[in-house]
This record gives C-alpha cells, sequence and structure tokens, in this order.
C-alpha cells in the first residue's frame, strides 16, 4: 500500500485523453445522500418512507448488501471516495467531520482528485450539493478539480435560507458566496445538476451530487425556516421540533424530497438521451441517526445494524448503494464486500484512463465485478475514528473501542453484532490486531507527504 506522491503527481502531468473515442466513454453521475440509515428507503426495508424511484433504480440495477462508507461521518467518506485512498493518508483530522473551527484546513491540494483526473481526460466534471472537505481558498472544489461549484462547503446548513450552524452564510457558486440563493437546498441541487446534464449532453461528464438531506437540521420542504446569519445554532442545531421523541416526520420527509431528486435527475439523463451511457450510482457517505443528545428520538433507519453514525459498528458505515446501467449492468442483489474508495479506480478504468495512474492507490477497481460478474478480491479493509477502530476481513469484523475489550463478529451469522467470539478466537483475533497495527503505521507515515 506505499504511495509514491511524486510518481503519482509526474502521471497525473502525462496523462493524455485515451484513444476511447468521447461518445463511447460513458458520463458518471454519482448521487450521495447525507447521513441516509441502511433501512431508509423502501428496496433496504422501509415501511415509512415513500422511495419509488430509488427502488426503481434498485429494481432495474444493483443493489449491494454489503457496501461500506470509509467513515462513519461525512468528510472521511467524502476524502476518500474522492482520492481512492484511506483518508487516513491525509492526516488524522480527516477521520471525522472537518471542523469550521480551523477554516485554513481542507483536502491537501497535493492529493489526486477523480475530478482532477477525469477532467484532464476531457470529462466537464460539476459537483453540486455539501463538500465538507475545506472551508475557503485554496480548499474549494473548483481547486481539487470540478469546473462547477454551486453549494455548501460546511457540514450542514438550513435547508431553507442556508446558515450553517455558526451562523454563517453558506452557499456559493464555484468560488464566491451566493447567500440571496432562494428555495429548498434538495430543489436547487436537483436543479443545478439537471442544467449541468442538459448543458453537457455531447460530452462525456463527471456529475457529483452529494445531497445534504437527510443530515440535520432536520426540515422536510414544508418545515419552517431555522437560522439567521449572526446568529450562533451551535447548541441548537437540529431545526425545530416539536415532539423531539418522534422526529421521523421531518426525516420522513427530506428522504422523499431526496427520492424524488433522483427521480428527476434520471428523468433528465432520460430525456437528453444518454442513460444508455451513463453508469448511475445512488448512496450515502455514512449511516444515520436513531437517537441523538438532547431528547431527539425516531430519527434515522439502520434496519437489522447495531449502531448507527459516528460508530464503528456497522450501522455507523453500512449503507444503501445501488449502480444503474441499463444494458451494461444485469439487474440483481449482491452481498460483495465493497467501499466507497473504490469508485474512484472504477470511474477511471470506464474513462479509459492507463491503470498505471491507480495502481498505488487503496481501492479496487470494479468493472469486472460490474459488468461480468466477477467476485472482487479478497481483502482486509480497516476504520479509525479517534480511538476506535475496525478491521474486516471476509465474514469476521473485529471492532475496538478505545481501552474497552476488543469484540469480534461473524457477520454472516450475526448482522447485528450481537454475539462477542473474540473469547472464542483468539488466534484471528491476534491475527486482525497485528495487521491493523502495521496499517496504522503505514497509513500515518504516508501522511507526512499531504502535510499543508
Amino acid at each position: 500500500m506505499s504511495l509514491r506522491i511524486p510518481a503519482l503527481l509526474a502521471l497525473l502531468a502525462a496523462i493524455s485523453i485515451s484513444a476511447k473515442s468521447a461518445d463511447q466513454r460513458p458520463n458518471i453521475v454519482l448521487i450521495m445522500a447525507d447521513d441516509l440509515g441502511y433501512g431508509d428507503v423502501g428496496c433496504y426495508g422501509s415501511t415509512t418512507s415513500r422511495t419509488p424511484n430509488i427502488d426503481k433504480l434498485a429494481t432495474g440495477g444493483l443493489r449491494l448488501t454489503d457496501f461500506h462508507t470509509n467513515g462513519p461521518m461525512c468528510s472521511p467518506t467524502r476524502a476518500a471516495t474522492l482520492t481512492g485512498m484511506y483518508q487516513s493518508r491525509f492526516g488524522r483530522r480527516f477521520e471525522s467531520a472537518l471542523s469550521g473551527a480551523t477554516k485554513e484546513a481542507g483536502l491537501p491540494q497535493k492529493a489526486l482528485t477523480i475530478a482532477e483526473l477525469l477532467g484532464k481526460n476531457g470529462y466537464a466534471t460539476g459537483m453540486f450539493g455539501k463538500w465538507h472537505l475545506g472551508y475557503e481558498e485554496p480548499y474549494l472544489p473548483t481547486q481539487q478539480g470540478f469546473d462547477e461549484f454551486r453549494g455548501l462547503v460546511s457540514g450542514d446548513g438550513d435547508f431553507h435560507t442556508r446558515v450553517d450552524r455558526s451562523g454563517n452564510a453558506d452557499w456559493w457558486e464555484n468560488q464566491a458566496l451566493r447567500a440571496e440563493k432562494e428555495g429548498y437546498t434538495t430543489d436547487l441541487i436537483t436543479q443545478d445538476s439537471i442544467d449541468f446534464i442538459e448543458r453537457h449532453s455531447e460530452e462525456p461528464f463527471f456529475l457529483y451530487v452529494p445531497h445534504l438531506a437527510i443530515h440535520f437540521p432536520w426540515q422536510g420542504p414544508e418545515d419552517p425556516p431555522h437560522r439567521e446569519v449572526g446568529a450562533n445554532y451551535l447548541k441548537d442545531k437540529w431545526g425545530i421540533i416539536p415532539d423531539r421523541t418522534n422526529v421521523s416526520p421531518h426525516v420522513t420527509a427530506m428522504i422523499e424530497s431526496l427520492d424524488q431528486s433522483v427521480g428527476e435527475i434520471v428523468s433528465a439523463l432520460q430525456k437528453a438521451g444518454l442513460s444508455e451511457n451513463t453508469l448511475v450510482i445512488f448512496t450515502s457517505d455514512n449511516g444515520g441517526y436513531r437517537d441523538y443528545a438532547g431528547g431527539f428520538k425516531n430519527i434515522s433507519n439502520m434496519g437489522p445494524l447495531r449502531g448507527q453514525k459516528a460508530t464503528l459498528y456497522e450501522g455507523g458505515h453500512r449503507v444503501p448503494a445501488i449502480f444503474s446501467w441499463p444494458g451494461k449492468i444485469d439487474p440483481a442483489v449482491n452481498n460483495e464486500l465493497i467501499m466507497t474508495f473504490d469508485l474512484f479506480s472504477t470511474f477511471a478504468e470506464l474513462a479509459g484512463i492507463p491503470p498505471t495512474t491507480t495502481k498505488n492507490l487503496d481501492g479496487l477497481n470494479l468493472t469486472k465485478f460490474l459488468f461480468s460478474g466477477e467476485s472482487v478480491a479478497n481483502r482486509t479493509i480497516y476504520w479509525r475514528m479517534r480511538a476506535d477502530k475496525a478491521v474486516r476481513r471476509g465474514p469476521w469484523k473485529l471492532v475496538q473501542r478505545g481501552r474497552q475489550p476488543v469484540e469480534l463478529y461473524h457477520l454472516e451469522k450475526d448482522i447485528g453484532e450481537t454475539t462477542n467470539l473474540a473469547g472464542a478466537k483468539p488466534d484471528l483475533v491476534k491475527e486482525l490486531l497485528e495487521g491493523l497495527a502495521q496499517w496504522e503505521s503505514e497509513v500515518d507515515e504516508s501522511a507526512h507527504a499531504f502535510e499543508n
């Protein structure tokens, strides 16, 4: 897993457009919900939210049941998804949500993003939605490979006023603040995404749609605005919730608005005649919250999974994931172990970019799995957030919560992580812990190369 930064940057500078003609290279649309729980949509078991568009995408595509985010919070997964590497390679601050208190920090410019790589190879690149990988220049999306950006840079914002929890206006157009924008955030993201599709229908494009929904403030389209510029909402960040014991009605409205967005984006692709040459992926950046400090309950649905957002149990990082490409990906349900950082190498392969560009990355190329039905290579994967760590190898998962006794689960038999088998499998525990220590040492060392 060694990383050679100079070699990677040299490759980027030398890469030329593939011999494949532009009309052969597919468009790529990545729709990423925020805090969507494993059981929050119909095709994953929800009985409360109506999600016909997401369900239809799943029925006609590949629905994964063992798909994981690289982190149980926002920024870690976004960093890993865009770079194809463990976020820990950029330093420990990327293992949890990137705070607005350190505005000078952001995804290192030395990091190669998939937007940069595709852009260098003739793709139009657009991002509309939540960034959360830097709050100011030079860490904005347009300085990380995106030709166009409209959305928010912070971790959350009022869905009506677009004010972040610190009381700052937070809605951008490329590198300029556009605080006067009116409308519901989910609708604005959708409109900008459709506009991008229509304007770039004659060239290959990469469209990244990281929605804010269903992150707090929990506001459906009909819920009232909550935040105003100048006030501090760090202790009042959840929105106007009359019944804290039942947040579900607000979240359900957000999920259904998100589903409508997915339907409108897919419809725009169909109207432009692009469906048969476009890979559409729908997923989430991490799991949701079942409950939250302050008495908030009945928020999100993790189905049979233990834990929730910000934990390394399955509920924190196992999320819905649907891959749709009519005529290319056969409809199916699959339980292969996939991670969000696998998307980078997969997108690069689809764009005809030489595999030498991605050989030093942590993620895998999924094209043979998606299009030929080949199994994904066996591997061991890791998570780390603050003092908590986890390891996954095959059906086995080790969880280490700070100084608590180590836990070991067999996920094929115990997806809810209820029976700790660590005492019965000491040799396996030892082996997994040794691998974890080696991985930590390696990624911590490589982080020095990305220090800003």
